[in-house]
């Protein structure tokens, strides 16, 4: 039998301009390269998991615009085979967008974000009976204004359209974008309270949980990131904590059970950008936890796929089908 997967949340598209070099203010950069592609956590981590295992049922859910965006962004992703039937288009408000603007040098990216037609998404546009998957994963929060609203009951509205879908009977996983705010107890707490799987790079947990990643020489450990983990536990998160960085990943179970993998070294020629990385990497760990993976064999998995994502400029060039992602861990060895 099928797995199957939806993917409610943020469908952006993306204009990733590639530049020389971060200007000073004032100052001007030539842009060396502009395409266009689709983002977003529903885009980006449901075409790399469909592109992993096109045996997967994937499924779309959000809200675009009425227009030539909204018109690629469904193109782009029925031709990657995912189920766009829960889609749904919005007069009057255009699709979400985001200029990417990625320093071709270093592969280093700033986000510059319209909230378009998915920040209109409620949980009132979600028909859970009309639902048929094992793990309904939402994202982004912090960037789903319909979503992120208080709520009188839940906290937020994504904490009660989550309870809906555990009561249900359906596994849920939740992704935060990476923001400069004070805003992720108020919004990113409530949301944990009915979530079984979370996937967060060391930043995203490091500001929900208000606990340090780094020390003050800027190094990170295992340790700090357990640590993280297990205070994400307490908030309410209820079977898994995956924390990824630059360095490496630590999975921390329900059952106090934590596992580390160094990520993969990559030399400085092999990055050509940075945009989608951590969806690449949540869409591995959502395939291991689909499919029963060990959670090593996970994080080696999704260390993979976003080794593979980052040679590439956009978010969903870079996906591979399971094997050629797996190969990658042959041709490279792992950081100390």
């Amino acid at each position: 039998m099928n797995k199957k997967i939806t993917f409610c949340g943020n469908i952006i598209v993306d204009s990733v301009k590639t530049i020389a070099a971060w200007p000073e203010k004032g100052m001007l950069v030539p842009i060396t390269d502009v395409r266009r592609a689709v983002g977003g956590s529903v885009c980006n981590s449901g075409v790399d998991l469909k592109t992993l295992d096109p045996s997967l049922a994937v499924q779309a859910l959000g809200k675009v615009g009425s227009d030539d965006a909204g018109d690629f962004a469904l193109s782009v992703l029925k031709a990657k085979g995912l189920d766009c039937s829960l889609v749904t288009r919005v007069d009057g408000v255009p699709t979400s967008f985001t200029d990417v603007m990625t320093v071709g040098s270093t592969g280093e990216r700033t986000f510059f974000n319209m909230h378009g037609a998915d920040s209109r998404l409620t949980p009132d546009d979600v028909d859970v009976s009309r639902l048929d998957c094992d793990i309904f994963h939402l994202g982004y929060l912090l960037l789903l204004d319909g979503l992120d609203a208080p709520d009188a009951e839940y906290g937020t509205k994504a904490a009660r359209l989550l309870a809906k879908v555990q009561a249900a009977g359906i596994r849920t996983s939740v992704d935060i974008v990476s923001e400069q705010s004070d805003r992720f107890p108020a919004i990113v707490r409530p949301a944990l309270r009915y979530c079984d799987y979370l996937v967060v790079n060391e930043i995203e947990g490091s500001l929900a949980t208000g606990l340090p990643c780094r020390g003050a020489d800027g190094r990170i450990s295992a340790d700090a990131l357990a640590k993280i983990a297990e205070a994400l536990f307490a908030l309410g998160v209820r079977e898994k904590v995956v924390l990824h960085c630059p360095e490496m990943s630590v999975c921390r179970a329900s059952d106090g059970t934590t596992a580390v993998v160094p990520s993969l070294d990559l030399p400085p020629e092999w990055i050509r950008g940075s945009v989608g990385a951590g969806d690449a990497f949540c869409a591995g760990m959502l395939y291991s936890f689909l499919t029963g993976l060990p959670d090593v064999e996970g994080m080696r998995l999704a260390s993979c796929a976003a080794a593979a994502n980052l040679a590439a400029t956009d978010a969903i060039s870079g996906a591979l089908p399971l094997a050629e992602t797996l190969e990658l861990e042959r041709r490279f060895s792992r950081k100390r």
